[in-house]
């Protein structure tokens, strides 16, 4: 890290975000999610419904129709996920409706303004300083979810533990197995999105898999409801699965890196674009400025060098890091934006540690996570 980065970043606040650790069945592990952050979750339900209200005039009914149209491909792919979504709901004291709205947040969305979503990248050993690969993302949503913040150790019963960022009471963002696996992902905007399997359910899906081929094959065999990049990595390699409800193409590291940001990037997928305007200028930015950082430092990456890369705000207001106000400037007028860095997250899979920052990361330090067991 630089002289000047160290004097930006040495009055960062140390706040983090909570840290729980579920285990059991998956009936038991949304069971003791929905018990421990159940205020959280009412506040997240609550800002959940104020956005919907914002925009629409839409029944209790007519919600509960358009959330539940998505719950029988979640029973018939991964019913795991719908007893942890039950088990939520249940320790929580909140309907299943209510419980799957909070994995929809998108979907159920798809009709609002078109919205940028994270920056990640994906580092092999070649290029690090120590020869451990690196996966991680800022993750940008709107401010309010820098409230809604957890950190969790899922332990079921059966398969691999998952070491996990996540909103309260979602059942998968990003994060790591103890495999060796590790998955982050963006927003993409195409046509075509409908009733099917939820698109931040595809990350955890990948990661109950112990390698890049088997999470592959499992994200191409779902009726996906959505679009959502997914960067993956495994003890072996990593690839970038571009994709839109019935297409994918997978995008290979070149000199040992991957980035992606919100728009189409594979020739095979270009023509689905539908991001357009300030928001396309944006995700191109920071997809240049990650790609110029990561091969500036090519030989030279690890864990210190990212952090200070993911606090990047060369390119204002189309920042790496995205802070209060940003999105005003990019888009003037637009009263609903809010969108900022709400969390930063950097992954050493192979070792099994997950360091994750609140949001925007330039203000706050980054903590350590490892596998408990």
């Amino acid at each position: 890290m630089s002289e000047q980065a160290k004097n930006t970043y040495k009055c960062q606040s140390s706040a983090s975000f909570p840290f729980f650790r579920f285990r059991g069945t998956h009936r038991q592990i949304g069971q003791q999610f929905g018990e421990a952050c159940a205020r959280l979750i009412e506040k997240h339900l609550g800002y959940a419904r104020e956005r919907l209200d914002r925009r629409f005039q839409i029944s209790a009914r007519q919600l509960e129709e358009a959330v539940l149209q998505y719950r029988p491909y979640v029973q018939k792919y991964a019913p795991f996920f719908d007893e942890e979504v039950m088990g939520i709901a249940e320790g929580a004291g909140i309907a299943v409706e209510e419980a799957y709205l909070l994995q929809l947040r998108a979907e159920i969305n798809s009709y609002f303004k078109a919205q940028n979503e994270c920056t990640t990248f994906a580092v092999l050993a070649e290029a690090t300083s120590n020869g451990v690969p690196l996966i991680g993302q800022n993750c940008d949503l709107p401010a309010f979810y820098s409230e809604l913040g957890v950190v969790v150790e899922i332990v079921p019963d059966k398969g691999p533990a998952t070491l996990m960022l996540t909103t309260a009471g979602q059942v998968s963002y990003v994060g790591i197995n103890n495999r060796g696996m590790g998955v982050f992902a963006n927003f993409l905007t195409c046509d075509g999105w409908r009733a099917g399997f939820p698109r931040y359910m595809y990350s955890r899906l990948a990661l109950t898999a112990a390698a890049l081929v088997e999470a592959i094959q499992l994200v191409r065999r779902i009726h996906r409801a959505s679009s959502r990049n997914l960067i993956m990595m495994d003890k072996h390699g990593a690839v970038d699965l571009e994709n839109t409800p019935t297409r994918e193409v997978i995008i290979r590291p070149e000199n040992g890196l991957l980035a992606h940001s919100n728009h189409y990037t594979a020739a095979e997928l270009v023509e689905e674009e539908r991001l357009r305007g300030v928001e396309l200028v944006n995700s191109r930015i920071r997809l240049e400025r990650m790609q110029r950082l990561l091969q500036e430092n090519h030989g030279k990456l690890n864990v210190a060098v990212m952090q200070d890369i993911l606090r990047d705000r060369h390119t204002y207001p189309h920042c790496l890091c995205q802070v209060p106000g940003d999105e005003a400037v990019q888009s003037p007028g637009d009263n609903g934006a809010d969108i900022i860095t709400f969390a930063s997250v950097i992954a050493e899979p192979t070792e099994g540690n997950l360091w994750v920052a609140i949001g925007p990361p330039n203000q706050y330090e980054y903590k350590r996570y490892s596998f408990s067991e």
